[in-house]
Order: C-alpha cells, then sequence, then structure tokens
C-alpha cells in the first residue's frame, strides 16, 4: 500500500524563508511565526499520514453506493470526518464570527495540500463546502448567513454546487433548469444536474447545494441564470431541521477515479430555494465559489503528483535492477537500485522540480488572495485573477504527467492495482476535465485575463519578474547563469507571444485561441521558474548565513538548476508553435477528419 509524509519542512521553508510571512504588512501575518505554523501543519500532517492516507485506497476499492435513496461514504470515512470536524480544520481559514479560526488563506492551502495528497475524495466533502460557504459569505444575506454559515463552516452541514446538467457543460447559458417565484419570496427548483460531487452522503446533517437555474419569465441565455440555496433538508425559524425537501439522487456516476467521492445525478422536483445574490447573476456569485474551487483544483494537480513521487521514489531506491554503467554501486546485491539509472533519475528530477515549484506558486497564490481580501490590494486581487487559469490549467496538466511518470517508475508494477499507483493517476486525471475544462482555462487566459483592465495585470507580472532579474543580478555569477538568464529568456519568450496575439488576433481570432493552449503552458513554465528563481535565492541566503541543515538548501538548488535547464526552455517550443499561427488548426474540413 502506498504511503504519504507531510512536507511540513518545505512548506515551512516557503512561508518563512521564500515567501517571508512574518515580514509581510497583511494583517493577521504578524502571528505566523515559524513556531505557530510549525505546529499546525505538524498536526495536519499526521491526521494526513494517519488518517486520512490509509482510507484512500479503501475509498477507491469501496466506493460510494446508492441504497434506497441513501448515499453511504465508504467504510472508515464517516468517522474521520467527525475527527477531521473535531480538529475544527474545515473552518481554519473562516471567519470567527461564523465559528472559523481566521487563518490567513496561504494556511488553509498548505493544510489542504496534505489533506489532499493524503485522500483527495476525502478532502473534496469539506472542500466544496468551503467554497459554498465563501459565496453564501460573499453574496448572501445576513439573516442568510447565519442561518447556513456556522453549520457549514463546523461541517455539520455540507455544500455542494450545481451547474452542469445533461446538455450542457460549458455552455452553461442553454440550462434547462427553472426557478419559479413563490409569494413568500422562495422558489420553487425543478431541473436535472449531473456529475454532483459530494452530492449526497451520510456525513453531515444537511446538505446545502448551491443550484444555478433560470427564473421563469426572465433573460433568455447566461444573463438569465441565478443562483439559489437549496437545502436537502429545510431549516425551521429556530434554526432546527424540518421537512425533507424536494431534493433527491437519481443515482451516483461510475467514474474513472476519485471513488471515494459521490458524484451525483440530483433531480430537483419543485425543491425549495432561496435567491442567493441578484436575480440574474447567478454566475457572478457562482464564481465566487469557482474561483476558490479552481485554485484548489490546481492544488490537487500538484497533491497527487507529489504523494506518487514519494512513492516511486522509494520504490526507485529500493527496486534492485540492473547496473549503473559508470561501476557497480551495490556490490553485495544481484543489482543495482533503479536510481542509478540516468533515465530513472531524469524521471524523478521532473517530479521533484514541478511538484516543489508548483508548492511554492500555490502557496504564492493563496498569499495574494490573502493581500487582496484582507488589506484591500487590488493589484493582488489583479495578478490572482490572471493567474488562476495558469494554476488551474498548468498545474494539473503537468500533475497528471507527474503521476504517469512515477507510475512508469514501477514498470509492470506500476500497472497492477495492489501497488496503488493507478489510484493516483485516475484520480488526478479529474482534475484537468472539472471546474473548466483545461482548454477553457487557456481560452479564458488569453480571451479575458490577458486584457482585463487594459493589460496592466500581466504588465505588472512582467514588470515583477524584470525587478527580481535586476533586484538580484550581479551578486553570484553561478546564480546569474543557472536561475536569472534561463528565467529572463524564458520571460522574453511569454512576451513574444503576448506581442504576437496583439498583432494577429484582432485580424484573425483562431491565431491567439489556437495558441491559448500553448500560452497557458508557457505562462505556468515562467511562473515556475520565477518560483524556483526565489527559492534559489533563499537557499543561497541560507547556506551563506551558516544554515545547519546545508544538505537541504543544496538539494533545492541543485534541484532548481535542473528545472530551469531541462523544464524552462520549453518556453521556445510553445512560443515556435504560437507563431505558427492558425492555419495548420484550422486546415481540415471537419469532414476530412
Amino acid at each position: 500500500m502506498p504511503s504519504y509524509t507531510a512536507p511540513t519542512k518545505d512548506l515551512q521553508f516557503v512561508l518563512h524563508e521564500v515567501l517571508k510571512v512574518t515580514q509581510s504588512d497583511i494583517p493577521g501575518y504578524d502571528e505566523l511565526d515559524a513556531d505557530f505554523t510549525a505546529a499546525i501543519l505538524e498536526e495536519a500532517g499526521k491526521i494526513s499520514s494517519e488518517v486520512l492516507a490509509p482510507l484512500n485506497s479503501v475509498g477507491d476499492v469501496e466506493g460510494c453506493r446508492l441504497e434506497n435513496g441513501v448515499v453511504y461514504t465508504p467504510t472508515g470515512f464517516k468517522a474521520a470526518f467527525e475527527q477531521v470536524k473535531e480538529g475544527g480544520w474545515p473552518g481554519l481559514d473562516m471567519p470567527e464570527q461564523y465559528g472559523g479560526q481566521n487563518m490567513p488563506a496561504v494556511i488553509g492551502s498548505a493544510v489542504g495540500e496534505m489533506f489532499s495528497a493524503a485522500n483527495q475524495a476525502f478532502t473534496m466533502y469539506q472542500g466544496l463546502t468551503h467554497g459554498a460557504a465563501s459565496a453564501i459569505l460573499a453574496h448572501g444575506t445576513d439573516a442568510q448567513k447565519d442561518v447556513y454559515l456556522p453549520k457549514m463552516v463546523s461541517c455539520e452541514w455540507t455544500g455542494t454546487m450545481n451547474l452542469t446538467e445533461p446538455h450542457c457543460g460549458t455552455d452553461l447559458g442553454m440550462m434547462r433548469t427553472k426557478a419559479e417565484p413563490q409569494e413568500n419570496g422562495s422558489y420553487k427548483i425543478t431541473g436535472q444536474k449531473i456529475f454532483i460531487s459530494s452530492g449526497d452522503h451520510d456525513m453531515a446533517d444537511n446538505i446545502i447545494h448551491l443550484v444555478l437555474g433560470k427564473i421563469v419569465g426572465g433573460p433568455e441565455g447566461i444573463k438569465g441564470v441565478s443562483l439559489f440555496i437549496v437545502p436537502k433538508f429545510l431549516v425551521n425559524e429556530d434554526g432546527s431541521l424540518g421537512a425533507r425537501n424536494g431534493v433527491s439522487v437519481g443515482k451516483i456516476e461510475e467514474k474513472m477515479g476519485i471513488h471515494g467521492n459521490s458524484t451525483c445525478v440530483m433531480n430537483y422536483d419543485a425543491a425549495t430555494g432561496y435567491l442567493l445574490g441578484e436575480e440574474h447573476k447567478g454566475m457572478r456569485a457562482m464564481f465566487t465559489m469557482m474561483n476558490e474551487a479552481r485554485l484548489g483544483v490546481g492544488m490537487q494537480g500538484l497533491a497527487q503528483a507529489d504523494v506518487a513521487y514519494q512513492n516511486a521514489l522509494e520504490y526507485a531506491k529500493d527496486r534492485l535492477q540492473g547496473r549503473d554503467v559508470t561501476g557497480v554501486k551495490n556490490p553485495n546485491g544481484p543489482a543495482d537500485p533503479l536510481i542509478v539509472h540516468p533515465d530513472i533519475r531524469r524521471s524523478l528530477m521532473d517530479q521533484k522540480s514541478f511538484t516543489e515549484g508548483a508548492r511554492a506558486f500555490i502557496l504564492w497564490g493563496a498569499n495574494m488572495i490573502d493581500a487582496s481580501h484582507r488589506k484591500g490590494d487590488d493589484a493582488a486581487e489583479g495578478l490572482v485573477s490572471l493567474l488562476t487559469p495558469v494554476i488551474k490549467g498548468f498545474l494539473t496538466d503537468q500533475g497528471y504527467d507527474m503521476t504517469i511518470k512515477a507510475q512508469q517508475v514501477y514498470g509492470g508494477h506500476g500497472y497492477i492495482e495492489e501497488w496503488g499507483m493507478s489510484q493516483f493517476t485516475r484520480d488526478a486525471r479529474i482534475a484537468m476535465i472539472y471546474e473548466g475544462a483545461n482548454g477553457v482555462q487557456a481560452l479564458d487566459l488569453v480571451g479575458r485575463k490577458l486584457a482585463q483592465d487594459g493589460g496592466k495585470h500581466v504588465m505588472a507580472f512582467f514588470d515583477l519578474v524584470k525587478t527580481f532579474i535586476k533586484d538580484n543580478t550581479g551578486q553570484d555569477a553561478e546564480y546569474d547563469a543557472t536561475f536569472l538568464e534561463p528565467l529572463k529568456a524564458a520571460s522574453k519568450d511569454l512576451q513574444a507571444a503576448g506581442m504576437y496575439f496583439m498583432q494577429n488576433g484582432m485580424k484573425n481570432p483562431n491565431n491567439a485561441l489556437a495558441g491559448s493552449y500553448d500560452f497557458m503552458h508557457m505562462f505556468g513554465h515562467v511562473c515556475l521558474g520565477l518560483m524556483w528563481a526565489q527559492m534559489g535565492k533563499a537557499a543561497r541566503e541560507a547556506l551563506a548565513a551558516g544554515a545547519t541543515d546545508a544538505a537541504f538548501y543544496e538539494t533545492k538548488l541543485a534541484t532548481g538548476r535542473y528545472y530551469m535547464a531541462r523544464q524552462l526552455p520549453a518556453t521556445s517550443m510553445h512560443l515556435a508553435r504560437i507563431q505558427s499561427g492558425a492555419d495548420t488548426v484550422m486546415a481540415l474540413e471537419a469532414a476530412n477528419f
């Protein structure tokens, strides 16, 4: 059975030596001293390794089951969920007013990575609840917040998001779910939603569904979509649970992965719902939840890559196969361990350099969210909005690829279920699809985000990279050559791609759209290059200061050099593809495929 070790030391390194959280002027960061964050991360890591990880394969094998209208989760999930609730983990970064601990998002993200790596399917129950609660917090009335948030923050009640219907996924303007106004101000919701993660289960007293629908008589298309709170059980005025609402589970979807999460077909039969936010402004309210979810899904890509890498590394150290071509390394055994072979090293370094770079990227994103929410930093809000499709799309594409690389290290054993590597690959696959398929993320990035606010956010990103390079050049020739010069070259490639879109996208939009996926990956590589340059700087400073754990920092530098030399040059390939335009992409008639 696979194992998981929480990367608490690496999380601490990013928080305190790269982001330097205690030196920030973001409210609440002054309390995040190293001892405090270590205590939180160590406890979360313990739960991840000892409680959640052992249930991962259980959930995969058993799955959820629907019996007589009741959804049952896998063995051990309910007890583990109680343990997570008792620890206050679901409300870690939620407002104290509603029972949360009001920790910064950067701490919530660090904990979330560990929970997701240990058991992605399980962690989705509380993750979706967090997103639904955030939407109510942002758009609900005071009365709605008072009724729902305390129970959702504690996860006594859980939450979902209901968007997709059988005939429409990305194009939500086509939805048929209708909402009929009632005299008491409520609505009757009728329709069917599919692919609803955590749609029903036996771990909470109530489930609060956020459902997109169209008010009868409203505008056509996406402009007519509103968002509604539809509880599984109606809530009485005194807060107690009342009658069962008109919502039921049609079936549990049979999926490739995340079997431990109850992905449901949800049927709404004149269910009572309550408007959340304004009429016909449902997408605005839902995007509060979706943007949070997209960052969380990017984290899932990182998390599955990391747990797969951890297990592949151990296997490569233990498995004896062949001899090192430069000389025997295990003279007392019949063969040398796999890890001596350059191709295995290449695979492991791909994985290690990605996961550590992605971890820094995720925490930087959370840091920007904190700057936006806690001190009203509009520039941080603009930048994280720009980078959200990159975090979601690039990290999940790459994360999935890393689980495949990890599986490949095992050879034939990686294809056998008892070794557990298949589950990481299967679980990681969904992250490229839900919360907006990655092709849609790329279109959002190029079609909307680049030009947002006159393009000032992407220019701010380029300025950030340029300033970092300028401020740190000339202090160490080796660092300049191995970190800063590759970052400068990659950033120039990214700027050249943006210029191509400006010059060619207006006369033929397909020139931009055909290159959008490459641009998303190019942007992701530049972001990880920036993270590695920052981590390289922090590691150099620690070594210069006489750090006691020199091996950790030397390893960090070596891993960073690998990324800059072997991964970051992919930007030139992506640029060449982008500059080839749309003609080759669009050349065939549909009938000729």
